[in-house]
């Protein structure tokens, strides 16, 4: 059974996207059965593996109003083990259409479990909200990754992310747990960066991953060839920051993975 996890952060520009695109390819890069869910109405995760949301039959967006399963509308990728559930401009409109449907939070979590199984780990990339897709995310999770941008303000809104993980936790998922912090966009010739890591290091603790996301030129570049960067620059700084977090995440997740394996 598939460990879920959930890329969430509403605020906008702090690397959301680019951590779910490249945990989720670097992760596959390593032979685990990968799906990646583009939860974001955005649509920049698809096209970061690749695919083009125009030309695709079915979506995550046709999943939540229930024309199409999971199964349905998953495709493969240029990466053997990674698979992706796009999204589609249509998702906009769906927490509208789903406000009057009996259990709406708990839809995602329903569709994903005829596939569960055939994934090792199942990467969501939330939208840069709070509303009821990230409901329907955080519902669906097992835990939730936060991307922080070593910047200034970079805690702020924060507060208000936690507060929603703390409400899931008391009505809609009591095993939601923080997977871990990920430190994104470190300029390195900053002494900000320094400071704002030691902040947030002292704030979550041992949550804080390890592994810092550097500024790179090549993950940022990546996404407009509709590579994950360990596809597009696999030497790059970019490429060795994520697959160093990808196996943070692989390691705190063996017990997981070897229960997981034992009940298929």
């Amino acid at each position: 059974m598939g460990k879920i996890i959930a890329v969430a952060n509403q605020k906008g520009g702090v690397g959301k996207t680019t951590t779910a695109v490249n945990v989720a390819a670097s992760i596959a890069a390593m032979e685990h059965r990968t799906l990646l869910i583009d939860f974001d109405p955005q649509a920049n995760g698809s096209s970061g593996v690749g695919v083009d949301v125009k030309s695709v039959a079915g979506s995550a967006y046709e999943v939540l109003i229930g024309e199409k399963t999971a199964p349905e509308v998953i495709l493969p990728t240029e990466m053997e083990f990674l698979h992706l559930l796009p999204s589609h401009i249509n998702l906009v409109g769906a927490e509208i259409e789903m406000i009057d449907v009996v259990d709406r939070e708990r839809i995602l979590r329903k569709a994903l479990a005829e596939v569960r199984n055939s994934f090792d780990f199942i990467i969501i990339d939330c939208p840069p909200s709070l509303g009821l897709l990230t409901l329907n995310s955080l519902t669906a999770a097992d835990s939730v990754i936060i991307p922080v941008q070593a910047e200034y303000f970079a805690l702020e809104g924060l507060g208000q992310l936690l507060n929603t993980i703390k409400l899931v936790r008391q009505h809609l998922n009591p095993d939601l747990e923080i997977e871990g912090v990920a430190l994104t966009m470190f300029d390195t010739r900053l002494r900000l960066a320094n400071q704002v890591a030691t902040e947030v290091r002292r704030y979550f603790g041992d949550k804080v991953f390890q592994t810092i996301v550097q500024r790179n030129v090549r993950l940022s570049e990546a996404p407009s060839f509709g590579k994950p960067v360990i596809m597009y620059d696999a030497a790059s700084t970019g490429s060795r920051n994520y697959i160093g977090l990808a196996r943070e995440i692989i390691a705190n997740n063996v017990a997981y993975l070897q229960t997981a394996n034992n009940q298929n």
